[in-house]
């Protein structure tokens, strides 16, 4: 299993990112896929997450503003990242794990059981 998160970068506050997540060594559609991210000082935290039936969840913070997709025959996953603040900058990262997801755990890091590579996204004037 692999996962490379790609898409990072400078950008000014309410401009946007798409944010990608390559997947190998499983399907997306068996699989749910995450996003967290994470800020220096802060613990990781989770973003968005699809679900293996396609179904989307947004933390609070992103809702109306991100917006997680798939392409199942790329077998990568997108975070479209638009409104972005200051707050927002932080170190993003994809995830994936073979149990089943639940809305009681999905924002749990703990739970996650493979990651990929962090891409830094730093939202500043």
């Amino acid at each position: 299993v692999q996962l490379q998160a790609s898409g990072g970068g400078l950008v000014q506050p309410g401009g946007s990112l798409r944010l990608s997540c390559a997947a190998s060594g499983f399907a997306l559609d068996y699989f749910p896929v995450g996003w967290f991210c994470q800020a220096p000082g802060k613990e990781r935290e989770g973003v968005s997450c699809i679900l293996s039936d396609g179904s989307t969840y947004y933390t609070n913070s992103v809702k109306g503003r991100f917006t997680i997709s798939r392409d199942l025959s790329k077998r990568t996953v997108y975070l479209q990242m638009d409104g972005l603040k200051p707050e927002d900058t932080a170190n993003y990262y994809c995830a994936t794990d073979f149990e089943p997801v639940t809305k009681a755990t999905m924002w749990n890091s703990w739970r996650w059981d493979y990651w990929g590579r962090g891409t830094l996204v730093t939202v500043s004037s």
